[in-house]
């Protein structure tokens, strides 16, 4: 009478109950694994929602404002909180630097275009790293967790193997039990690592289109600004020939 009511015994509760030290391990990593991914999803979600925000209505202040300085004074007042004012006010600062260049320091050799063009580069290089963060968490939970829900699977059907063994007991009824409580480290691990995956091709590709985007900005831009450099040196040079005669 007591056959029939063996299998209903088996499941995840009786697998944990027989787990060693070695299998809470594995399972304290995984769930350290998803409570990661979560978190990285939700954070970059609503930081990305807010800097998409942020972005546009900058980019409609820019393309809008009379020049320059009234872009200089909107972030002045407004701050930076997107890629693309970032740039803009790395890009000012560099050509206020430029005007201002004592001409003894080596980060202000090169021509103008030069000067900002590496202010430019600097600037995209930041908005890189930044919007990449969590990138290589995602991708190194992604790659490993199924590989850890593997082990724990192959480590629990060693030991259910053993106490099978040691009870003399062969048949199907006995080995497909505790087999199958094995492979739900499998199915942790695989449980962990398909949102890592996703999470991780999906801001990929969302940062992607935002570098495309910014690359495309910083190169009018810096027509816009080397522009401005040049006018304003050829009016400095002008009035230094007037005071000249």
């Amino acid at each position: 009478m007591d056959t029939p009511n063996a299998p209903t015994q088996l499941g995840i509760t009786h697998f944990l109950a027989q787990a060693d030290a070695l299998a809470y391990f594995l399972l304290a990593v995984m769930l350290a694994m998803s409570v990661i991914t979560w978190y990285l999803i939700a954070s970059k979600s609503i930081a990305n929602r807010r800097m998409r925000k942020s972005a546009r209505i900058f980019l409609e202040k820019f393309w809008d404002a009379p020049g320059l300085e009234s872009v200089a004074e909107h972030i002045q007042n407004a701050g930076v909180h997107d890629p693309f004012s970032h740039l803009t006010q790395r890009g000012l600062h560099a050509a206020e630097q430029y005007r201002n260049k004592t001409g003894q320091r080596l980060i202000e050799s090169g021509t103008a275009e030069e000067f900002l063009t590496r202010a430019l580069r600097r600037a995209i290089d930041q908005d890189t790293a930044r919007l990449e963060h969590g990138h290589t968490m995602l991708a190194s939970i992604a790659s490993s967790a199924p590989f850890i829900g593997l082990f724990g699977t192959v480590w629990g059907i060693y030991h259910a193997l053993v106490n099978i063994g040691m009870s003399g007991s062969g048949s199907l009824d006995q080995v497909a039990g505790p087999v199958g409580e094995a492979l739900i480290m499998t199915a942790l691990g695989l449980a962990v690592a398909i949102p890592a995956v996703l999470a991780y091709n999906f801001f990929n590709r969302s940062n992607r289109l935002v570098l495309n985007e910014l690359d495309g900005f910083a190169h009018d831009l810096f027509a816009f600004m080397s522009t401005g450099i040049r006018g304003q040196e050829q009016g400095s040079k002008t009035v230094a020939s007037a005071r000249s005669m």
